[in-house]
């Protein structure tokens, strides 16, 4: 006996073997000569499914585990590989993006594809590209998986909330219920299968051997009664594979307090991405996006384990007023405000203070931001002197740009340049707010002086 180091295709073959779950079976490869190649002579065997296999003992062989744990192991191995052409989401990887492999085109029906884009990758995408790769068409939709991600998280972490629990484990123990009648059906089944197939044998046991014709007739029929025994026996244990366990009061105090501590152990550093998939896959089944129903808008479906179902939308990230969803509940409130006598910034913090965002939706509301939306709503101005004219000097004693000018006679764009320039110091609330100047004696002597060595300068070059 030589040790070797065991490879991958080796500890394969021994999960896959049902030997060492103590049971012969036959049929468990299909023979496809099509398939087979000059290079490996041997191909061509196609692995069934376990209901497909023509023969099934159990209990031949001394057991490593049991039966159901086989069963078990086969369907694990089956969900880790990554097959999106059969809908296989695959095992949970260690990416950023929470959904992937469970997020479902809600206009074609295809899953999502996972991209990523960035100088180094950090945004991840879910995009439907089942039109273009198969149909020469263009990507069906696109939806940034980070927006969705946090909208779903939040659901499933309320879903998980303690007092929710108690309302989903009275539930569950209405479907045990109903589970535990639909298993005594099953074994009413079996055992009327193997009454038949006792009855047949006994059949074929009482008759002579001299009656040929009729034993064969009734050995055919005694085959037929063990292979609906066999049968019923797979689809039995395919079913009850499938079940959940029974919950023992234990169990029931520890999900609940699972429940308390959940937020804290999903937030923690060590959680890895990966054991955050696996924890939302236990809670929910898929989720199903259509980006494309309204503007600015995305509808998300969300069907968890249980079979519920929760719809929602929520607002992404867009490039233009044009689409953005909240383009009118923003209008209307800036004309709220402006009317209300409220200045840009004034307007810009109220709005930040009310939750209300840009269509990128993480830049914060300025009152350049609030200026740009004025004038493309045709909003007026609110103006310190509501709409009359600049006069020529404020009540605080300062200077309107028109009273500057006047004042220093000079035209209104000198006025301009020396505010921009820094020979005039003013105060300017906002785009479209008049100019307060301010300035002392001293500086009116000295722009006087600098504008008559300016204007004498200029006469002495003529």
């Amino acid at each position: 006996m030589v040790w070797q180091p065991a490879r991958t295709s080796a500890i394969l073959d021994i999960l896959h073997n049902p030997a060492y779950a103590g049971a012969y079976v036959y049929g468990r490869k299909l023979l496809a000569p099509a398939r087979r190649t000059p290079a490996h002579p041997r191909g061509g065997r196609i692995l069934q499914p376990i209901d497909k296999w023509e023969i099934c003992l159990h209990n031949r062989y001394p057991a490593y585990i049991a039966w159901e744990e086989f069963v078990a192991n086969q369907a694990q191995l089956h969900a880790n590989s990554l097959k999106y052409r059969e809908e296989q989401p695959g095992v949970a990887r260690k990416g950023q993006a929470l959904l992937q492999g469970i997020v479902r085109c809600g206009r074609c029906g295809a899953l999502f594809h996972l991209h990523y884009s960035g100088r180094q990758g950090q945004w991840p995408e879910y995009r439907c590209s089942a039109d273009q790769s198969q149909f020469g068409g263009t990507d069906c939709q696109r939806v940034r998986a980070l927006a969705l991600d946090r909208q779903v998280e939040e659901r499933f972490l309320e879903a998980l909330r303690p007092d929710h629990l108690t309302l989903a484990l009275a539930a569950l123990a209405q479907l045990e219920q109903e589970e535990r009648a639909e298993s005594k059906q099953w074994e009413l089944r079996l055992e009327r299968a193997r009454y038949q197939a006792k009855r047949a044998e006994r059949q074929y046991q009482a008759v002579e051997p001299e009656n040929r014709l009729v034993a064969r007739s009734l050995e055919k029929q005694w085959e037929e009664q063990l292979r609906a025994v066999e049968t019923v026996e797979k689809e039995y244990h395919a079913w009850k594979s499938s079940r959940f366990g029974t919950l023992t009061q234990a169990d029931r105090e520890a999900i609940v307090a699972l429940g308390s501590d959940l937020p804290a152990l999903w937030q923690a550093p060590t959680t890895t991405n990966a054991e955050r998939k696996q924890m939302l896959r236990l809670v929910i089944r898929e989720v199903i996006v259509v980006s494309s129903r309204t503007d600015g808008q995305v509808w998300v479906q969300i069907n968890w384990q249980t079979g519920a179902q929760e719809q929602f939308w929520y607002q992404r990230r867009v490039s233009s007023y044009a689409v953005f969803a909240g383009a009118q509940a923003l209008e209307q409130r800036v004309r709220e405000l402006n009317a209300a006598g409220l200045m840009d910034a004034q307007i810009a913090a109220t709005l930040e203070c009310e939750g209300y965002q840009t269509p990128g939706l993480i830049h914060p509301i300025t009152s350049k931001i609030v200026c740009h939306l004025r004038e493309k709503w045709q909003i007026p101005t609110v103006k310190l002197n509501k709409n009359e004219r600049n006069p020529a000097q404020w009540e605080d004693g300062s200077y309107s740009v028109e009273g500057a000018a006047a004042k220093l006679g000079v035209d209104q764009s000198t006025i301009f340049n020396w505010l921009k320039t820094g020979k005039l110091t003013g105060e300017h609330l906002a785009r479209g707010m008049p100019w307060k100047i301010h300035w002392t004696e001293e500086d009116e002597r000295r722009l006087h002086e600098w504008l008559r060595r300016t204007r004498r300068s200029k006469r002495e070059a003529l």
